[in-house]
């Protein structure tokens, strides 16, 4: 990062190939548009370069990037653009047990896919970078710009609401009617 802020483009370039599909899988994640999501991480790295002077020595480029993404994700929500599709085909898993199985299995991806998708964005703008990118609870806070308590605060109920919708019997007694 040093070399890229000393104006070493191909260190930059680097980063980008290191960083690229990370954050390309979790918009995708956050807008479920191939094209939407391919948009914002070109978008996020253009910022991420004209701001690379901006960026704090020892500080963790991956949540800074996240940051920047995720702004930019909620201005274009903000400004309407985003549009809701489903999962593409090729999101399934593959066939690994004749055409019975695999249509079990597209079925179970598709139901938990929308259940990600009918969460409030803030939860599941948490969970897919905690689960997904595997990112600490520290760095889930400075990407959403909030508390390290509410991040985690966030991920819980996510998951909650996931078990409501997926699995309530595995909810505790009393739990399934509560409003999650």
């Amino acid at each position: 990062m040093r070399a890229a802020q000393a104006g070493d483009r191909g260190a930059f370039a680097r980063l980008v190939d290191r960083y690229w599909d990370r954050l390309y899988r979790w918009l995708y994640h956050l807008t479920r548009d191939r094209h939407a999501a391919e948009d914002l991480t070109q978008e996020t790295f253009l910022k991420a370069l004209a701001a690379v002077n901006s960026f704090r020595p020892g500080s963790n480029f991956r949540a800074w990037v996240f940051r920047i993404g995720h702004n930019n994700f909620v201005n274009q929500k903000r400004a309407g653009r985003r549009a809701k599709l489903p999962l593409p085909e090729d999101a399934a898993a593959p066939d690994l047990g004749g055409p019975v199985h695999a249509a079990e299995d597209r079925e179970a991806l598709e139901l938990v896919g929308k259940a990600v998708a009918a969460l409030p964005p803030d939860f599941r703008t948490a969970l897919m970078l905690r689960v997904d990118e595997g990112l600490p609870f520290r760095d889930v806070a400075r990407i959403l710009g909030t508390t390290e308590e509410t991040a985690r605060w966030r991920v819980f109920k996510a998951r909650q609401k996931l078990l409501a919708v997926l699995s309530p019997e595995l909810l505790p007694p009393g739990a399934a009617e509560e409003k999650v």
